[in-house]
Formats: C-alpha cells, structure tokens, sequence
C-alpha cells in the first residue's frame, strides 16, 4: 500500500472514532515521510485523550527533533523515559539531542548505559528464542 493511500486510511479512521489510538499510527507515518508539523498536530490532539500513550510520545519527540525543536523533544523523550525506563528510542532520542548540542558527557548517562545493556540482552534472547523456534519448526 502505498504511503498516500495509508495515511488517507488511517486519517479516515481517526475522524470516524476520534479517540482511537490509530492516531498514533496516522502521526508515525506523517513523520516518516516528512509531515512533521501534521505529526505534531494528531500527536498532540491524541494525546490529550491518551496521555500515557507513550509510543505517540516518542513520535511527537522524534517529530519535533526534526524541526530542531530540541527542548521540547527532550522533555518529551524524559516523559517516556519516566514511564518506560528502559525504552531504547527515548534512550537515543535523548542521546542524539545531547551530541546535536555538543554536550558529548551527558549523550548517553551511565544508568541509561545499564538499562539499554539489559534491555539489548533480553531482545538478544528473545530473538534466539524466535530463531530456535523457526529452526525447529523447519525440522
């Protein structure tokens, strides 16, 4: 499906049910393809229905990182983290606003350092798992 078509699928299913959280789908590809302001815009109207929707946050700080919003992306991005400590995309969202400031020492803080080694870790086992599971599947 082309992009036009999926974001005209997912605008036409947030309008019918206005507190569906489809919007964070509509707002993702609004940003993935270079709508950030229009990301923004549904991000925060969501929001304001599902505020701990923290996978809209992290679409909202991402969008608004790519319109050098960076305090507001940063403040976004501490939200997630406060709900979600180990998510791994406010984790490099905050890392990269650091190294985009020059602040190198604060790009990635030693807890953060912790916290995404175990979340890597257990992603690593999981997807052994997956791929022992698929092997014995084939056997």
């Amino acid at each position: 499906m082309s992009d036009d078509k999926r974001i005209e699928e997912l605008r036409r299913r947030v309008q019918r049910d206005p507190a569906s959280i489809a919007f964070a789908q509509l707002a993702e590809e609004y940003r993935r393809v270079g709508r950030l302001q229009e990301a923004i815009d549904v991000c925060l109207t969501g929001l304001g229905i599902h505020p701990g929707y923290v996978s809209a946050r992290v679409t909202l700080a991402r969008a608004l990182m790519g319109l050098d919003r960076l305090e507001e992306a940063r403040s976004e991005f501490e939200v997630v983290l406060k709900r979600a400590p180990e998510n791994l995309a406010a984790v490099r969202g905050l890392s990269e606003i650091h190294r985009k400031r020059g602040d190198a020492a604060d790009a990635m803080p030693t807890s953060d350092l912790h916290a995404t080694g175990r979340t890597v870790a257990a992603l690593e086992r999981f997807l052994s798992a997956i791929h022992v599971a698929r092997a014995e599947r084939r056997a």
